[in-house]
């Protein structure tokens, strides 16, 4: 917990008048504001805040001494940092209150958006991924030799979290000029600081990094301006992180209906006395760098202001709901398909993908590929080898294991205008970076109209005896997900076509690819540059006896299952999950009246239900069988060759097909 509770001592030196009053300016405005917002709570006229009173002076700090075009990734209590911005205060109210005329059109809380002409984005809830982010747009400057640095906040709570280690590790290795904050305000809501970590600082954590730190009163304005601008010089110059322990005390709970009944009296009284606002207003007029009436003045004018920003919060109507809108605002608009135009000769399906990729990294400059072991390696199926001599190491980058950090990272990129790519070594090992895929990439363009330009590319499925954590088909897990986009191709021409399109596309794209694919699938590719459409699926074959609704790996079965039972079968391949081609789902229950649903993705909860519901309830009159899925057993992948094949679903769909044409 937060000891330095002597009192502040300022220091003038190296400072001009205009830049002191300037400070004080900042300082006093988001005190003011929040003095109204409490007024409004105690009315009921608002329904929560999260007050920062106490800790205004790292915000404010941080804020003004960045340049203008410098990101800011913010927390709970950071309104000083948008003050200082200039944010329109109407807007920012009208954001608090879920009003349109604020940042999210009403579909997100307080300081959850982000307001890119400021170079400002808004807390995540689940803290960490911001710190990711925040690196992102720090290699982006560091990429494109801008000389700026970036800066995020986070509390000493959140130094717990996994991210946080993922973070400061891999903008350490990546020598990244990012500036990470610590607001150790002593509290994670009710959690003392002892029972978050055992070290006596948290900038000691910063030697294991590799990485400098320092620790400062976060109640001294000058101390925290002045010390954040020269660390920002320095890092403009000479890029590395920085780990910067902000020392203060959160004055009220972790939002107002916490209270503080949890803190001792004698701690609350002792930081009381080391309010930054009032400290340094009484240091002002002491050193007669500010007068009672000037002081006087500028609180009136702010609170009109403010006053004026209350009333358009209240007059602004409640948001009128607009499904159309909420649904197309999930997806940010994405390009047209472009045929091919070259001749086609026969490729290996993975080598068709390494091909697509090479097409996109000359096609775009600033896509950048990250992966474990993808650089002079060539990752451990040898997709990207001989990448680094063509594009370099800036562009082709091999990652630590931190696979929540590296999609952070590059969604962090594309707040930049940059493109990337994340290679999971195996599609097992996104569930260390679920949270950033599900929560971050996917919901930003419908939070705050941002794109996420991220392909996640995903070696998926079994056949190999690889056991159950190199072996799971796990696209479902993401075809519930608003905001993202999945496509599984079947071939290697629609291989290269897809992933093409998936780097075209604005919006995140999980890219799965099956392993067992990759070397045993030949086919006829077009050479240069063309695009599968996303969202919309192939027919492999044309029949009138049964339906075969599959993707994938599922393809090969349904090829070999109709032969085996001699069945003139109608087989579409999906390609695309995430949007799903209705229309061609359909067309094929409209031709054969019987539907068999294959994948290789375990049974329960697969997509398979979600299309035989979808196809119960819209064509239900053109069935004459139950609509039937195969699937594979719902259990992990085993490891004994034996044991995966009984688990994979080709015998049981042949079953199934025999039982849908004896209906």
């Amino acid at each position: 917990m937060p000891t330095t509770t002597e009192a502040i001592r300022f220091n003038k030196k190296g400072f001009k008048k205009e830049t002191l009053l300037h400070l004080y300016e900042q300082l006093l405005k988001p005190r003011l504001i929040e003095e109204k917002m409490l007024n409004l709570l105690r009315q009921g006229r608002i329904s929560k805040w999260f007050s920062g009173i106490g800790q205004e002076a790292i915000a404010v700090g941080a804020a003004c001494a960045l340049l203008p075009e410098e990101f800011i990734f913010t927390m709970h209590r950071n309104l000083g940092v948008f003050t200082a911005r200039d944010i329109p205060l109407d807007r920012l109210f009208c954001q608090w209150q879920g009003k349109r005329l604020g940042y999210t059109k009403g579909r997100d809380r307080s300081f959850h958006f982000g307001a890119m002409e400021h170079h400002i984005v808004g807390m995540i809830s689940h803290l960490g991924p911001q710190l990711s982010l925040a690196a992102g747009v720090a290699l982006a400057h560091k990429m494109q030799r801008e000389n700026r640095v970036s800066l995020a906040f986070t509390g000493e709570g959140a130094t717990s979290q996994g991210e946080f280690h993922e973070a400061l590790n891999v903008a350490a290795v990546w020598k990244l000029p990012v500036i990470f904050i610590i607001e150790n305000n002593g509290y994670g809501l009710s959690t003392t600081a002892n029972e978050q970590y055992a070290c006596e600082n948290l900038t000691d954590r910063a030697a294991g990094y590799g990485m400098r730190s320092a620790q400062i009163d976060g109640n001294n304005i000058l101390e925290v301006y002045a010390a954040i601008r020269q660390i920002a010089a320095e890092l403009r110059e000479n890029p590395e992180p920085f780990l910067l322990e902000c020392r203060t005390f959160r004055m009220r709970g972790h939002e107002e209906a916490s209270g503080t009944k949890y803190v001792p009296k004698a701690l609350m009284d002792a930081w009381a006395k080391k309010d930054p606002l009032d400290n340094y207003e009484q240091w002002l007029l002491e050193q007669g760098l500010l007068t009672r009436p000037a002081a006087a003045e500028l609180r009136e004018r702010f609170k009109k202001e403010i006053l004026r920003a209350v009333e358009v919060m209240f007059h602004e109507p409640e948001p009128a709901p607009d499904t159309a809108e909420e649904l197309q605002d999930v997806y940010a608009p994405a390009p047209a398909a472009e045929g091919p135009s070259g001749p086609a000769r026969d490729l290996r399906f993975i080598d068709a993908i390494t091909e697509g990729l090479r097409e996109a990294m000359q096609r775009h400059p600033q896509l950048v590929l990250m992966g474990q072991d993808i650089a002079e390696y060539g990752g451990v199926f040898k997709i990207t080898q001989g990448f680094v001599d063509d594009f370099g190491k800036e562009r082709v980058r091999n990652t630590p294991l931190c696979e929540s950090a590296i999609v952070g990272i590059g969604l962090g990129l594309s707040l930049k205008g940059m493109k990337s790519m994340i290679e999971m070594q195996f599609a097992d090992f996104v569930t260390c970076g679920f949270n950033q895929i599900v929560n971050n990439l996917a919901k930003l363009h419908w939070r705050w109209g941002r794109q996420a330009d991220v392909v996640v590319r995903m070696p998926t499925g079994g056949g190999a005896g690889a056991g159950p954590f190199h072996s799971q088909s796990n696209e479902a897990w993401f075809t519930h997900v608003p905001g993202l986009k999945v496509v599984f191709p079947s071939t290697p021409e629609d291989a290269k076509g897809l992933l093409l399109a998936a780097f075209e596309d604005p919006n995140p794209v999980l890219f799965f690819e099956h392993k067992a694919l990759y070397r045993s699938e030949n086919g006829p590719v077009p050479e240069g540059f063309y695009t599968t459409p996303i969202g919309k699926a192939r027919q492999v074959r044309q029949g009138n006896q049964v339906s075969i609704i599959t993707y994938g790996m599922g393809v090969r079965w349904a090829a070999l299952a109709a032969s085996e039972l001699q069945l003139d079968a109608d087989i579409v391949d999906l390609r695309s999950l995430v949007p799903l081609d209705y229309d061609a789902i359909s067309a094929t229950v409209k031709r054969t009246n019987r539907v068999l649903i294959l994948h290789e993705d375990t049974l329960f909860g697969g997509i398979g239900g979600e299309i035989a519901a979808w196809i119960s309830e819209h064509l239900f009159e053109h069935l004459d069988a139950p609509v039937l899925r195969a699937a594979s057993l719902d259990t992990p992948v085993p490891f004994a060759i034996p044991l995966e094949q009984n688990f994979f679903p080709l015998e049981r769909m042949k079953e199934q097909l025999t039982r849908l044409m004896a209906y």
